[in-house]
């Protein structure tokens, strides 16, 4: 079968009548109808099911539209990777962040226009509550996200910044009036539930359930963006472990941020969809890793 036949098939199976599909690939509608009875011969099976005033799949057809669109896919997509290695990179790259880390980013989006004048960054934003969902329904090519990352469809590229981390806590809890605290004194102290769209091991890395020692550091109330966090912490509701940026972006009322002393450090990478790598975004994780790793607040404008 020939590609144009399959993009044929394809497109009559999204508009499911000849006339628009014809229109829309700019050939007769005797050319549409004799590529798909060509098909229907080698197969030996009706595709479509065709009365006077309706067109529908049969389920051999839908059958075939799944396998075939994921074939057309691919190819069109090595194509495209093809010609951008050939002409060039042009295009945009969605990276997604938390929060204000887009403007710890600037340097390295920076040098990456720099290098691909005909490429441009847009940031957009992700919350902890989900996530991976954005790149695994494509609206994000790549995410800084802090590790552990180990998911199977998704590659982990250089370490970009790295931050210590902070206890928020409400203003008026002793706790506040403390200079410093450890990861010992969380035990016994509410924290926020993330959710069942967090993965254990990458919740565990930010938000233990256990202290060093072992003492139980109990769940509280679900919360699905940071900002909801606050208003939590502000209540008195919860506490939460955070990283340390939140002390040069935010000075929420009610809420004062006490360093951790012992807390390891979060380290913040590049990650993506491995099946969704193309010459663009690897041209982005070569900047970034040329551009090293460097401590957040750093060199950022």
């Amino acid at each position: 079968m020939e590609l144009r036949d399959i993009e044929i098939f394809l497109t009559l199976a999204q508009e499911l009548h000849f006339g628009r599909t014809a229109e829309r690939l700019r050939i007769s509608q005797a050319r549409v109808s004799q590529v798909i009875k060509k098909q229907e011969r080698r197969i030996g099976a009706d595709l479509f099911e065709r009365t006077s005033r309706t067109v529908s799949l049969t389920p051999v057809g839908n059958t075939l539209r799944g396998e075939l669109q994921q074939a057309y896919d691919l190819i069109h997509g090595g194509l495209a990777r093809a010609g951008e290695a050939a002409n060039g990179l042009s295009g945009n790259l969605r990276l997604g962040v938390m929060g204000a880390l887009g403007h710890e980013m600037r340097p390295v989006i920076d040098a990456f226009r720099a290098l691909h004048p005909h490429c441009d960054v847009d940031i957009v934003e992700y919350h902890f509550s989900d996530p991976f969902d954005l790149l695994r329904t494509g609206h994000c090519d790549l995410q800084l996200m802090w590790l552990p990352v180990c998911e199977p469809d998704l590659s982990v590229g250089p370490t970009v910044l790295t931050e210590g981390r902070v206890l928020a806590v409400a203003s008026g809890s002793e706790l506040a009036q403390q200079p410093q605290v450890s990861m010992e004194d969380l035990g016994g102290l509410t924290v926020l539930d993330s959710g069942r769209k967090v993965p254990d091991y990458w919740e565990e890395a930010m938000i233990p359930k256990h202290t060093p020692a072992g003492r139980r550091i109990p769940r509280g109330p679900a919360a699905r963006t940071f900002h909801e966090i606050l208003a939590l912490i502000a209540d008195g509701q919860i506490v939460s472990p955070l990283n340390a940026h939140v002390r040069q972006y935010y000075t929420p009322p009610g809420i004062t941020f006490v360093p951790i002393d012992d807390a390891p450090l979060t380290q913040w990478a590049l990650v993506w969809p491995s099946a969704a790598e193309n010459p663009r975004l690897r041209a982005f994780v070569n900047s970034a890793r040329d551009h090293g790793t460097r401590a957040v607040g750093e060199g950022a404008r």
